[in-house]
């Protein structure tokens, strides 16, 4: 082989390198890649003392120290379209949904049937013998930073309980998003009613809610974001008084084959397009339906309800109970019921 030979056959080994380093350092972007690339991140260290310290990022192994802000990163960019981005990533469903779920959950206290007299009829005055006011629930939205949730279980105790007094906290990590959700509630019936607040507030420190001190604790697509999701069930059972419910409402596992293979079809192939023709972000979406792949399945997430406490309210068919799928399983709703007798 002559030195032209050579050289040139050197010259197509280097391209050739080029390339392939560069093929291995691009993000997966197609809907078979980005399910395989789950196997092929970079695992974290495996000594025991080491590996809690790391989570998962989409299909990236991350830090948990890293981890927040990248979550906040996503949600800062998404929270101008992020209701319309919901429409169009659910087709609408989303609405059906929520609906479904605040319906299942009956927010609210009726002022007649849970007034009382406060003395013997016989014996009082007229005045003493009026129905004592009810105090309402006390609701705690997590992650709720929009206040789509918030608004429905208001306007539900409302319209079905005539309850003037059930009041509901939102709290959300993000300042982007609580300022999307006051920036709604601004032009609501509840701007100046004193029964919707937002707060900026971590769902896995709850600092500033009292424990026992909660009736109802909703999450509804969010809580496949939190860092530690363990820890956060653990908060959401203190912060509830004894037979306080638990409930969430999350992306899960489809239960059909052939469907599930068009839904990730969809997922990985349609909605990144969708968040950059829309949002002008399709990387914030590819971590949206990445993340949604990462959440445990249904069976497996009840447990970590159980385990955190909480009694699940026990449905034919559904695995020992405490969630129903939506959709055939896209979305599940799952509760949990804080013992009367606290033993934790």
């Amino acid at each position: 082989m002559n030195s032209i030979s050579i050289s040139r056959s050197l010259r197509r080994l280097e391209r050739l390198q080029r390339l392939h380093s560069t093929t291995l350092s691009q993000q997966y972007r197609c809907f078979s890649c980005s399910i395989r690339n789950q196997h092929e991140t970079t695992k974290p260290p495996t000594s025991s003392s080491q590996s809690a310290n790391y989570t998962h990022f989409g299909f990236e192994t991350v830090a948990e120290n890293l981890k927040q802000g990248k979550v906040a990163e996503v949600f800062s960019s998404v929270a101008s379209s992020y209701d319309t981005m919901n429409d169009l990533m659910s087709l609408g469903i989303h609405r059906l949904w929520k609906d479904h779920f605040v319906r299942s959950l009956d927010p609210g206290i009726n002022p007649i049937l849970f007034s009382a007299p406060t003395s013997s009829p016989s014996t009082s005055s007229p005045a003493a013998s009026s129905p004592s006011t009810p105090q309402g629930l006390n609701i705690l939205d997590i992650a709720g930073g929009t206040g789509d949730v918030a608004f429905r279980m208001l306007d539900y105790a409302s319209r079905i309980h005539n309850d003037s007094t059930t009041r509901v906290t939102v709290a959300d990590i993000n300042p982007e998003m609580l300022a999307a959700g006051r920036k709604r509630a601004a032009s609501s019936p509840y701007s100046r009613a004193n029964r919707l607040s937002f707060v900026e507030a971590n769902a896995e420190t709850l600092t500033t809610v009292p424990s026992s001190s909660v009736d109802l604790y909703t999450v509804a697509f969010g809580i496949r974001n939190f860092t530690n999701i363990p820890k956060a069930l653990d908060e959401a059972y203190r912060v509830l008084k004894p037979g306080g419910v638990f409930a969430c409402l999350e992306f899960s596992k489809v239960n059909n084959e052939a469907f599930n293979w068009a839904y990730k079809r969809w997922s990985f192939s349609a909605i990144p397009i969708i968040g950059q023709l829309v949002a002008g972000d399709r990387d914030s979406y590819q971590y949206l339906v990445e993340s949604i792949e990462r959440f445990p399945d249904q069976a497996t997430f009840a447990r970590m309800i159980q385990n955190a406490g909480f009694e699940l309210p026990a449905k034919v068919g559904e695995l020992g109970g405490g969630y129903e799928d939506l959709s055939g399983g896209i979305a599940c709703i799952h509760k949990g019921v804080k013992p009367l007798e606290d033993t934790k």
